[in-house]
C-alpha cells in the first residue's frame, strides 16, 4: 500500500488516480475525507496537521500495511519528522518526496524556498528510509493565480511578461512518482522535472485564451507594485524573494529535462495541453 499525503491537491489527486488505475492499494490522507473527490478504490483517511504537534504514535495507524509514502512538502511541513518516524515504525520502506527544483548546485542557500525544501529533504535523509526526491521547477498549476482575472474579463495583470519557464503538468509529476513506487531502481534517485519546452508568461496567457476560446491581453505590472493577491499561492513573506527569482528568468532559457519521458515512457505534456485540460477552471461559469 502507498500512503499519499496532500491527496486532494493537484499532484496528490493525480497520483491517487494513477496508482489505483494500476490496481495499487492507496491510502489517501486529507483534512476532509467527506469532501474528497477521489477514486472509490482508495482508502481515504483523515490527516489534519493544523492543530497541536502530533506524536508519531498518534500517526502510526495511518501507515498500517503501507510500504511506501508520497510526501508532499506543503502537506507535511513542520510535521515531517513525526510522519517519517511513524511511517518507519509501521514498516514503510520507501519515501517519494515532492521537493523543489530550487535545490540545485549554485542556488542561493538563503532563499526562503531553498531553506524550506532543503530542511525537509534533510529530514527525509535522516529518517533512514529509502528515498526518491522529485525536484520540479515551475508548476503549470501556478497559472491558476490568473483564474479570477480571466473569469472576470479579458485582461490579466502581472509582472514579467517575458519570464521564461518550462511548466510541468501535475499529471506528469504524479506519473514519475507512480513509476518510482512501481518500478525498481528509483531509490536514491533525484529526478529533476520540467515541461518539454520554454514558454513566456505572456505566452501562457495566450495559450489559456486559446483553450477557452477568448483573446486575452497581458498588462505588465512593475514588480514593486505587485500585491499579494496576484500570487495567492505564495506565502506573503516569500513573495519578494519569489519576484526576484521570476525577474531573473526574463529572456533566459530555462532548464529543460527529459526525465518525464525517460521514467514514464511518454513525453511530458505541453503547457497548451495543460490549458486544455483545465479550461473549465478558467470559465466564467466555474
Amino acid at each position: 500500500m502507498i500512503v499519499v499525503t496532500g491527496a486532494t491537491g493537484n499532484v496528490g489527486s493525480a497520483l491517487v488516480a494513477q496508482l489505483t488505475a494500476h490496481n495499487t492499494p492507496v491510502r489517501a490522507l486529507t483534512r476532509s475525507p467527506q469532501r474528497a473527490d477521489l477514486p472509490a478504490e482508495a482508502d481515504i483517511a483523515r490527516l489534519d496537521l493544523s492543530g497541536d504537534r502530533p506524536e508519531p504514535a498518534d500517526l502510526a495507524p495511518l501507515f498500517d500495511g503501507a510500504t511506501g509514502l508520497f510526501l508532499h512538502a506543503q502537506a507535511a511541513g513542520a510535521h515531517t519528522p513525526a510522519l517519517l518516524e511513524a511511517a518507519r515504525a509501521q514498516g514503510v520502506r520507501h519515501v517519494v518526496f515532492l521537493s523543489s527544483g530550487i535545490i540545485q548546485d549554485g542556488a542561493d542557500p538563503t532563499h526562503p524556498l531553498y531553506v524550506h525544501h532543503a530542511r525537509l529533504e534533510q529530514h527525509v535523509r535522516d529518517s533512514g528510509l529509502g528515498r526518491t526526491f522529485l525536484r520540479p521547477n515551475a508548476f503549470a498549476t501556478n497559472a491558476f493565480q490568473w483564474a479570477p482575472q480571466i473569469r472576470s474579463g479579458d485582461t490579466v495583470r502581472g509582472p514579467f511578461p517575458g519570464a521564461m519557464t518550462a511548466p510541468i503538468h501535475e499529471a506528469d509529476i504524479a506519473a514519475v512518482a507512480a513509476r518510482a513506487f512501481l518500478d525498481d531502481g528509483h531509490e536514491g534517485a533525484v529526478h529533476r522535472l520540467t515541461g518539454p519546452r520554454a514558454i513566456s508568461t505572456e505566452e501562457q496567457i495566450h495559450a489559456i485564451g486559446a483553450a477557452i476560446g477568448r483573446t486575452l491581453r497581458f498588462v505588465d505590472v512593475p514588480p514593486e507594485q505587485v500585491e499579494p493577491d496576484l500570487f495567492p499561492h505564495v506565502p506573503p513573506q516569500m513573495l519578494p524573494a519569489v519576484l526576484r527569482s521570476f525577474g531573473e528568468t526574463v529572456g533566459v532559457r530555462p532548464e529543460i529535462t527529459t526525465t518525464v519521458e525517460t521514467v514514464t515512457g511518454r513525453p511530458a505534456r505541453t503547457f497548451e495541453e495543460w490549458a486544455l485540460d483545465h479550461k473549465d477552471d478558467f470559465s466564467t461559469a466555474h
